[in-house]
Parts: structure tokens; sequence; C-alpha cells
């Protein structure tokens, strides 16, 4: 197979783990005779310093004549300290999202038994943990009518019953595919755009009766990640709640740099770890790429190469297994490796398994 891949990596960490996640794919096209064609590209405060933009047009097109996207991560606390900017490297990913109209999410959350103890929940309660977020990603507060000035402001929530019917049937397909069971998250009891997300549900729920439908608020969900995180299998909701609740839900395996996620919609689909730019570590070589390498993962199943996906993973836990890792989740015993060291372990072991 063949892909044109675009590599924006970013801000802060974005450039070192990103480093990792084109070795994975290098490393798996050498070993399957694929051609993967890398083309990099600016995005974020890297941008802002470059062009004067966090998206300019030359990425755009990147994007555009790609057949996927690996993203790293945009932010810079120059911006962060700044609430006067009127440019902030988040609004090139935001603007990337709208402009590919990638309107689902994808984030899956398990963990891994060798790490249950990194975890700041009890192991009994996370042991076997796995499930799904599908976060509708180009509509509400984040992209609605905004206002401010010096004594008020305001964002507006604005759902439209498309936008809620495509983000519901990526949400069931996912649910087909694994256990049957898609809780939607809404704050029905208070908003109206979350009554409308629920009658919509409520009414799609009879195409699919094969797949078991519950409702929770959005206030419930969260305290149900905390205290009962195996209840879930695949979790829908907007794209506010799903911002905060996926961040939550991140935490249960005990890092953030262990989770992956896919934006997927009408254009180019995007492959990106959860976590952000880390700034504080850019250039200390102690991020960890295994965000990254599992978003390479995704982005090889996503065009059907499973077996080639099957194997990036096992190569993760592997990795993980013997104690190959960066310090956020290395044994406190063990000396930790740095990014690039976990990268090409990874990326060997993917060159010689089975």
């Amino acid at each position: 197979m063949e892909l044109n891949i675009a590599v924006l990596p970013g801000d802060g960490i974005g450039s070192e783990i990103s480093a990792q996640g084109v070795l994975v794919l290098e490393t798996i096209a050498r070993r399957f005779n694929h051609k993967f064609i890398f083309r990099t590209g600016l995005i974020g405060a890297a941008a802002i310093e470059a062009v004067g933009d966090p998206f300019p047009n030359e990425t755009m097109q990147l994007c555009l004549d790609s057949d996927a996207i690996l993203f790293s991560a945009v932010g810079d606390p120059r911006y962060d300290n700044d609430p006067t900017s009127p440019v902030r490297p988040e609004q090139g990913l935001l603007k990337m999202r709208k402009s590919l109209e990638l309107y689902a999410n994808i984030r899956p959350i398990s963990t891994y038994k060798s790490l249950l103890e990194r975890s700041p929940l009890k192991e009994e309660v996370i042991e076997g943990a796995d499930f799904v977020c599908v976060r509708e990603l180009t509509g509400g507060m984040y992209f609605g009518e905004k206002y401010e000035s010096v004594d008020k402001a305001y964002d507006t929530n604005v759902y439209s019953r498309n936008e809620i019917e495509r983000i519901l049937r990526v949400a069931y397909g996912y649910a087909l595919n694994r256990n049957k069971h898609l809780t939607v998250v809404d704050k029905a009891n208070v908003l109206a755009s979350s009554r409308l997300w629920r009658k919509v549900a409520q009414e799609m729920e009879k195409e699919y009766p094969e797949v078991k439908t519950d409702y929770m608020f959005v206030d419930n969900a969260s305290m149900r990640l905390i205290q009962d995180p195996r209840f879930f299998d695949v979790l829908v909701t907007e794209n506010t709640f799903g911002d905060i609740l996926t961040d939550e839900a991140s935490v249960i395996t005990g890092s953030m740099g262990l989770l992956p996620s896919a934006s997927t919609g009408e254009k180019t689909p995007l492959f990106e770890p959860v976590h952000g730019s880390w700034p504080e570590a850019a250039g200390k070589h102690i991020a960890n790429p295994i965000a990254q390498i599992l978003s390479a993962a995704m982005l090889l199943e996503h065009f059907g190469l499973k077996d080639e996906g099957k194997i990036v993973r096992d190569a993760v836990q592997a990795s993980i297994e013997n104690s190959i890792r960066t310090p956020d989740i290395q044994k406190k015993e063990l000396k930790p490796y740095t990014t690039e060291e976990v990268g090409e372990w990874i990326a060997d072991y993917c060159s010689k398994a089975n």
C-alpha cells in the first residue's frame, strides 16, 4: 500500500515524539513492503512564529493532499499567559478540525496490567477497564457564536440534528464491533442542546436493537468513570463534555503518555496523542512516545492494515512489560529510558516480531 502522510510535529515535545511515530511507520513499511511518503508541515506556535498563522494555507493544502495526518501537539506558555493575544496556537488545531470536517474524535482507553500501580485509582477498580470515548469534535461551544467584553462574555452551544445523528452512527458502529453497549452522555435535565441530543438518540436507538443503549448525565458520568470505569464500553457525547471526560478518563491508565486518538470525518483523517505539548520537557528527551506510536497504529488500522497495527501494539506491550519506559511510567528502582530509546526499541521489535 502507498500512503501520503502529513506529519505535523507542532510545539513543545511534538518534534521528539513525532520522530518516533515516523520511525515506527517507516519500520512497518519496510517489513510489509508498503510505501509511506512523509511530508512535514507547520502548525501551532511554531507556525505563528514562522508565518504568523497557527494553521497556514500551506499546511491546509498539505493535509488535503495527504491520505492521513500524523499530528503531535500544539501549545506554548507564552500564549497561555497572555489572554489578550488575538492569535493562539490552539486556534490552529480547531481550524484544522473544522476545515477538514473531522467531526468524530475516537479515544480508546485501556489499562496495562503491569502499570496498574501507576494509576491514582485502586487496582481492583481499574483492572480490565477497556472502553472507547467518541467525542463530537466540530460543534458546540467551541465553534458557536462568541462574545466577550470587559463585563460580559458568552459562548453559544449549538447543535443540529444532522451533527448529532452522524456522531451517534459512528458510536453505534464502534459498539456493534465491541460489547454492544453504548452510553449517551448529556445534561438533558438542564440544557436545551442536550435535550435534542437525547431525543435524537432515543429515536436512533430503535435502529440498533442489538446494542444496549443507556443515558447518563455528565456529572454522573464523571463520577462513574472514577468509581466503576469497567461499566463503559462505548461512551458518546458532545464537544465540551467530551474534552473534559476524555482527559479525566486518560488518568485511569496512569499516564496520558499512553493514550492515542483518531479524528475522522469528511476529509483527511488525523491521528494524535491525547496529551499536550508539555513545553517544560522539550529537549529533555523524557517525553513518552507511546501515545504517538499507538496513534500510528490507529492510522494503520484505519486503512485496513490490521496485522501491521497489531505488531505495533504488541511492541508497545512488550516495551512496557520489559520496563523499556520513560520516566513517567518507569519503576522507581529502574533507570528510565529516553524518548528516542523507547521509540527505537519498539521499532526494532516491529522489525523482528513474528
